[in-house]
């Protein structure tokens, strides 16, 4: 589409679903360039804006604007909410729009159901740092704290590139929430040997690679003493850990000073030790060779990644560019007014 010519695209989450349907690889090699144009300067990210209500904690919508030069060259914003009350209404907890915009005009050229996009492009990060921290090339079993979509992508990808994963452990406040997610983890990987565990303990046992996608808003985990040696653990929801729990463990992040940010568990652990030494580098670095992929003095490795709006911008570069040699979408012709001139 001419980013001259007024016209808009519009797509739905239902077909966003089928454009990136089976197109994990090609997501993950969008989510690593990425990484690596960040680690390079490479791209632009303004201060995320948080949109909080009264008596609500955990509720908020935020705005991710972005942009993400090399090969991409695009720009946009992301506008997602998150409304954990939601679940209890049959309701998605998160739902989210995304606007990409013209480099050549600044016009917007496309607005796209953003929820499968950020879920997607957050499970890849995560699937990717998994990858590169994890010491070997095949991994026995993987555990998720968490039932919810963002775990159940992390899992989609985690198989992108661990096909031989034959061990899920699953761990859930909600043991209807965890049923529900076991039925459906068949759907990814029919013989998986799945496993709901009593306890949080229990999961690390079993689990060289844990996700953890909560909803918590502040810390609540203050030991990882029974985790596999050089275990990986993908800290998505970045508020689980104690500080004491942080200082034990090699930790990544995909930007150091956003992270360090909206009291997570790194930005507490920062106001404790009143410096960042115990965050080594980024994923980022590690995809350009600046850093080693881990760190042989610490037995466990924490991911902790703020998720980049870059990362969505890259996604949704993707999906827009599969929407138009597929043709799919909706053109809303001459979005844009006349010419204060000609009305």
């Amino acid at each position: 589409m001419n980013p001259n010519s007024g016209n808009l695209l519009l797509l739905t989450g239902d077909e966003i679903d089928e454009l990136l349907r089976d197109r994990e690889q090609d997501i993950l090699e969008a989510v690593k360039l990425a990484y690596q144009a960040h680690d390079r300067g490479n791209t632009i990210m303004p201060a995320n804006s948080y949109l909080r209500f009264p008596n609500k904690e955990k509720e908020r919508i935020i705005a991710k604007p972005a942009y993400l030069g090399e090969g991409f060259e695009v720009a946009g914003i992301k506008w997602i909410s998150s409304f954990p009350g939601n679940l209890a209404k049959n309701l998605e907890r998160a739902s989210a729009a995304l606007i990409l915009n013209s480099i050549e005009t600044g016009r917007p050229t496309a607005i796209l159901e953003s929820s499968i996009i950020s879920a997607k492009r957050t499970a890849a990060s995560a699937a990717l740092a998994a990858q590169y921290l994890w010491p070997q090339e095949t991994v026995s079993g993987v555990g998720l704290v968490g039932c919810g979509l963002i775990n159940f992508e992390t899992l989609r990808f985690l198989l992108a590139i661990y096909p031989d994963i034959g061990n899920l452990n699953l761990y859930d406040l909600s043991p209807e929430r965890a049923e529900q997610f076991k039925s459906k983890c068949g759907q990814l990987k029919p013989d998986l040997n799945i496993q709901i565990c009593s306890s949080f303990a229990e999961l690390l046992e079993r689990s060289p690679i844990v996700s953890l996608a909560t909803t918590a808003v502040n810390p609540h985990i203050n030991s990882l003493k029974n985790c596999c040696e050089n275990a990986v653990i993908l800290h998505i929801s970045l508020r689980d850990f104690l500080p004491e729990v942080i200082l034990q463990a090699d930790n990544i992040a995909d930007d150091i000073e956003q992270v360090c940010s909206n009291n997570t568990s790194l930005h507490l652990t920062e106001q404790q030790v009143g410096d960042r030494n115990f965050i080594r580098g980024t994923l980022g670095g590690i995809l350009n060779g600046k850093i080693a992929p881990y760190n042989s003095q610490k037995s466990m490795s924490i991911f902790n990644p703020f998720g980049l709006g870059i990362l969505d911008m890259a996604v949704a570069k993707l999906t827009q560019t599969l929407a138009r040699e597929q043709k799919i979408g909706t053109i809303i012709p001459s979005f844009f007014p006349k010419s204060w001139l000609e009305r």
